[in-house]
């Protein structure tokens, strides 16, 4: 493996749930030294770890880490912090708009002990404006951004995404936001403080079921099922199979062609209410139900290796276990079965980020609460083994 390209920088992660940490991981994973903060007992996802649902997230999201449990409503806590941020590059949270300031650990306290630190935060909706103190998790961010309403079908009521998007939509953001800042910092000198909006990161994903609600046009629907969000891709849905599903997307008139020979339907090709995009629009309901009419006697896999070799962009809709097992994933090693110290045999995935051709792997599983209190304190405060025992008495640490 060659040198990761964040090695050397210290990170104080006080981040929790899914957003903060996704970004945290990915620095670890780009080799920064990652220190996880969290409270007594542990920050909220850890906590759900008890229901063995939680404990793959966790594990995913917090590999690589350092532990130190840390009891920020403390003075001693508070001392230690402040401690470590002139040690550290980058401090990252994501607590609510003031938690920080209200603690006297907020960025212009932190900046002031060191002038080099970047301050990173996320929040729902940022620290300005009118909804900036609004509760904000991934579930009311898709409501409040339109995602909600904008998944589903016109004739039902709308539902959330499955995936929690804006978490990791803004958790992503907040990773870019950090290398940014540390490329400025390295180039001119001033270190940042960035901050990162779920709401405002949400918004670029939903270009276009925007881009149609822009054209003014009457009777839009709010919801376009599987197909495409402004109606101008045809065919662009899911389609039936004789065991599942699967997703045939037309790019340009040269993949309808293909679909059509594919279908044995070239009568199709030249025929002018179907052989370009503009007047499959116009009927898109009679070409989905053209599509349909051909997949659903055949099997997934019959479907996809046909329209893979005619270079049609298509893929079989898969369930999760399936993706779980996936050889490909497999073989670059994004995916890697592990057997975890504290959760058992599961399967983690690297960072999606890869340099020189290598899968960014964290070396480490995530770590059980406090575990590396020892190492932290004694190399990066020179504390000894008294002091950390005292604070541990105490219930600092």
């Amino acid at each position: 493996m060659s040198k990761p390209p964040l090695s050397g920088i210290v990170v104080l992660d006080l981040t929790q749930i899914f957003n903060g940490p996704y970004a945290t991981f990915l620095l670890a994973a780009a080799g920064a030294t990652v220190i996880k903060i969290e409270p007594p007992g542990g920050e909220h996802l850890r906590k759900r770890t008890v229901n063995k649902a939680s404990q793959l997230p966790y594990a995913m999201l917090n590999a690589g880490k350092k532990s130190l449990m840390l009891d920020l409503k403390s003075s001693k806590g508070k001392e230690i912090l402040l401690e470590l941020a002139k040690k550290a590059d980058v401090l990252v949270e994501n607590f609510a708009v003031g938690v920080m300031d209200k603690l006297g650990l907020g960025a212009e306290v932190l900046k002031a002990l060191n002038p080099r630190l970047i301050y990173a935060s996320s929040s729902g909706y940022g620290k300005t404006g009118p909804y900036q103190h609004y509760p904000a998790m991934d579930l009311t961010m898709q409501a409040m951004t339109g995602i909600i309403n904008a998944t589903g079908f016109q004739d039902s009521p709308p539902v959330k995404a499955g995936p929690a998007v804006s978490d990791f939509l803004s958790g992503i953001h907040l990773y870019g936001a950090i290398t940014t800042a540390l490329l400025g910092r390295e180039r001119n000198g001033q270190a940042d403080e960035v901050e990162v909006s779920m709401m405002e990161a949400s918004y670029f994903a939903l270009s276009s079921n925007l881009g149609m609600v822009f054209t003014g046009e009457p009777n839009i629907p709010a919801r376009t099922g599987n197909r495409h969000g402004a109606l101008i891709v045809c065919p662009y849905n899911v389609y039936p199979a004789k065991d599942g599903f699967i997703a045939i997307i037309v790019n340009h008139d040269e993949h309808w062609r293909k679909l059509c020979t594919a279908m044995n339907r070239c009568d199709l090709i030249e025929d002018a209410g179907y052989k370009n995009n503009a007047s499959r629009i116009q009927r898109i309901q009679t070409v989905d139900d053209l599509v349909g009419a051909w997949t659903q006697n055949l099997s997934r896999k019959t479907i996809f290796d046909q329209l893979i070799e005619s270079g049609v962009p298509c893929a079989p809709v898969r369930d999760l276990n399936e993706v779980m097992h996936d050889p490909h994933l497999q073989e670059r090693g994004s995916l890697t079965w592990v057997d975890h110290p504290e959760y058992g045999h599961m399967p983690l995935p690297a960072s999606p980020l890869r340099f020189n051709g290598e899968a960014s792997r964290p070396q480490t599983p995530s770590s059980p609460l406090g575990a590396d209190k020892e190492e932290l304190l004694q190399t990066l405060l020179n504390m000894s083994v008294a002091e950390i025992q005292a604070l541990e008495k105490q219930g600092v640490i």
